[in-house]
């Protein structure tokens, strides 16, 4: 019997950019990713389903990747690393919110997955894209990525234009129909993070060696 059919889904709106907050001569210009990210941690909470945690890798602030072993080994040696380890073996799934950076995903959040591995197992994904064309690029790199860390990615995603869902390209401004994409990505990262939760569960009671 799945004993986690009445535990909500655990998700982690992660963002992705790490870039500080600018400001203009009087007015704070807060940074897109913080925006983008919350915008997306408050319709989450308001549609339901799961537990929405905003997880910003600014505060996270992750050294370049430092250990001395293979994170396949699971030998992690720094404090940060084993922290950052309890984070993500915390979640059942992800929604990643990424800006694009020369057609990838930003260094930040490419060495955040490369952090770990076995925490990242058998986990579910979304993602939020940014950019001069919606992000797509750094969505395309970031399902590969995942991939290699057996992180199951869905099919619908928000892709937000800084031509289109900014005001003067820096004030958050989504257009009416993002709200829709969210929730159509959200629709299908919730089954999905309930199925990979069984794929967790059962590999649990897999007895050793069979």
């Amino acid at each position: 019997m799945d004993t986690h059919n009445d535990i909500p889904l655990k998700v982690a709106v992660v963002i992705g950019s790490t870039r500080p907050d600018r400001r203009g001569d009087e007015v704070g210009i807060e940074r897109k990713g913080a925006a983008v990210g919350r915008w997306v941690h408050e319709r989450a909470r308001a549609r339901g389903g799961a537990d929405y945690t905003l997880v910003d890798l600014a505060d996270i602030a992750l050294p370049l990747f430092d250990e001395p072993l293979p994170p396949s080994l699971g030998h992690y040696t720094g404090e940060h690393t084993r922290a950052w380890a309890r984070t993500v073996d915390g979640f059942d799934a992800f929604v990643f919110v990424t800006p694009e950076y020369n057609r990838s995903v930003p260094a930040a959040l490419k060495n955040a997955v490369d952090y770990l591995y076995a925490e990242w197992h058998d986990k579910a994904a979304g993602f939020v894209g940014y950019g001069a064309v919606g992000g797509a690029h750094a969505v395309d790199h970031l399902r590969g990525i995942l991939s290699e860390v057996r992180v199951a990615h869905v099919q619908a995603q928000v892709s937000l234009g800084l031509y289109t869902d900014f005001e003067d390209l820096q004030h958050f401004a989504p257009a009416d129909h993002q709200e829709g994409a969210l929730r159509a990505m959200l629709d299908q990262l919730l089954p999905w993070g309930q199925a990979m939760r069984s794929v967790r569960e059962k590999a649990a009671h897999v007895p050793a060696g069979v």
